[in-house]
């Protein structure tokens, strides 16, 4: 645990994929991508270390096309694993234009895009001063977001795990 003056030195922070668009709209709004961009690269250059946890529902809602469209479940949910690595790539280049270097793993195996997720590298990055998006939940169907995101919170030891979310979890 911290024992600073600074109250969390390690934060995982979970953003809902609807955070990233405005109410009622798919997609990524340019001025929210913004807005959480800055917010995160101004605590990062506060020496927080910072994993962002990415939802996927501004692009995809899984759950959704498994009940009225009749996609398995198991594919409606590797279909909105891909929605959170379009978001997660979108925040690392917003992150990125307001000077804070930032770094995409991935649970799924996406290698041309973002980075395979390993403790001992996420760690690293930490240490280098990076921020990390997180990308495609546990890498599993089945588990939420959120459950990536206290997963990741315990893996990393992080200080506190906040939750920007419209979802009870």
């Amino acid at each position: 645990m911290n024992t600073s003056s600074q109250p969390y030195k390690r934060v995982i922070l979970k953003i809902s994929g609807e955070g990233f668009s405005s109410p009622g709209v798919l997609g990524i709004d340019p001025e929210e991508l913004n807005s959480i961009a800055q917010q995160i690269a101004s605590a990062a250059s506060h020496e927080t270390q910072i994993a962002v946890v990415v939802g996927g529902g501004n692009m995809i809602r899984g759950a959704e096309l498994a009940t009225r469209v009749g996609i398995p479940k198991a594919t409606a949910d590797y279909m909105g694993m891909l929605g959170t690595v379009i978001n997660a790539l979108a925040l690392k280049e917003a992150i990125e234009q307001h000077g804070q270097p930032a770094r995409v793993m991935s649970a799924l195996d996406i290698e041309s895009v973002a980075e395979p997720f390993i403790r001992a590298r996420a760690l690293r990055h930490f240490e280098k001063g990076r921020v990390l998006i997180l990308a495609a939940g546990t890498g599993n169907p089945f588990f939420t977001t959120d459950t990536c995101a206290s997963l990741r919170a315990i893996e990393l030891q992080a200080d506190i795990l906040l939750k920007a979310t419209k979802v009870d979890g």
